[in-house]
């Protein structure tokens, strides 16, 4: 499974949510994390500008906005 997480340089919090991604994809092999710079796209920095890191997949609507926990991140991506 793909996630993508929505980030920018610099910014701390999407670290900490890499790395919470990280650890779960230790477990759980499958998935891949594919990060997309949002400062590149007006569009992006309009839907996740304030929001941001936020994980998103393609097999479910929405997506999940930080703050978020590892208990979060499974909710979200197993279920």
């Amino acid at each position: 499974m793909r996630v993508t997480l929505y980030t920018t340089l610099g910014c701390h919090l999407c670290e900490d949510a890499l790395n919470l991604l990280r650890d779960l994809q230790a477990t759980h092999p499958e998935f891949t994390i594919h990060q997309v710079e949002i400062s590149e796209s007006e569009l992006l920095l309009a839907l996740y500008g304030v929001r941001i890191p936020v994980v998103a997949t393609g097999h479910r609507e929405g997506d999940l906005g930080w703050p978020f926990t590892q208990a979060d991140l499974v909710r979200f991506l197993l279920n």
